[in-house]
């Protein structure tokens, strides 16, 4: 029943799609199941919106795919500026908000279609930017979503990059791996209450904004508000990834998410 909810959802979505001169429904053909099956059906395929539908997924979806010499990626989050609201409910977080070629949030719920497909293991990449032009990154193995009983929890593997490991790093106790995802209306996180210097809160999200992750809130947190440049310092809601431009809260000038698959494509033993 949750799935085919989130299928309803988009069943509708596309089926708004229709041919202006024949008055009937276009038929919507995937070009892969992800991007990563795209770019190894097509090498030289080129970044841009595609149609995609994981295996066991009722109807497809676009989504931005990056392809790059070490793969197709899939992106599911970017943030450029503050046009599109991540302050959002557990609803459009599942489902996704924003347009693929612009700032967006691709869905719990597609992520996890993608992400559950047997015999696959996937990595997750986060780009960030800063204001002076300068950036880093943090990549993870074995990164997937539990099912939405679990509120879409968390799973990441070994890390490498030079953002720093803000997933598990930052504060004690602030290990947000095996956490599921909180937004200001469903709550998932460890708090009750969680203490910061004299303040008591009992929901991450009223204190660092955005849906996430969050396990007594942590170091990472990359849907909060977005501050522009010369007032993106010391807001507790931002674009937050602590291990790398800590210690004070530094909002980020701009962050991209995406997973592709890992290029054994064998489960862990």
């Amino acid at each position: 029943m949750r799935l085919m909810a989130c299928y309803t959802t988009l069943f509708l979505s596309l089926f708004s799609l229709t041919d202006q001169t024949k008055g009937r429904p276009k038929p919507l053909v995937a070009q892969g199941t992800d991007c990563s099956n795209i770019k190894d059906l097509f090498p030289t395929a080129a970044s841009g919106v595609y149609l995609i539908q994981p295996l066991g997924f009722n109807v497809p979806f676009k989504v931005f795919c990056r392809m790059l010499p070490d793969g197709g990626w899939t992106v599911f989050q970017k943030r450029t500026g503050g046009a599109v609201s991540f302050d959002r409910k557990w609803a459009e977080y599942k489902h996704g908000f924003g347009s693929p070629r612009k700032d967006h949030w691709l869905g719990l719920c597609k992520v996890y279609a993608i992400t559950k497909a047997a015999g696959t293991r996937w990595t997750m990449k986060v780009d960030l930017r800063d204001f002076g032009g300068g950036g880093a990154f943090a990549e993870y193995d074995d990164f997937k979503l539990g099912g939405m009983r679990s509120s879409y929890r968390l799973t990441v593997g070994d890390y490498r990059g030079n953002a720093g490991d803000a997933i598990r790093g930052g504060s004690a106790g602030a290990d947000q791996n095996g956490f599921g995802f909180s937004t200001k209306d469903v709550d998932a996180d460890g708090c009750s209450p969680c203490i910061f210097g004299d303040i008591a809160v009992n929901k991450c999200t009223s204190f660092m904004g955005g849906g996430w992750w969050y396990s007594r809130c942590g170091s990472a947190s990359l849907n909060g508000d977005w501050h522009p440049a010369g007032e993106n310092r010391g807001w507790a809601s931002g674009l937050h990834w602590l291990t790398w431009r800590g210690p004070g809260p530094y909002s980020a000038s701009a962050s991209r998410m995406m997973i592709k698959a890992m290029g054994d494509n064998t489960a862990p033993s």
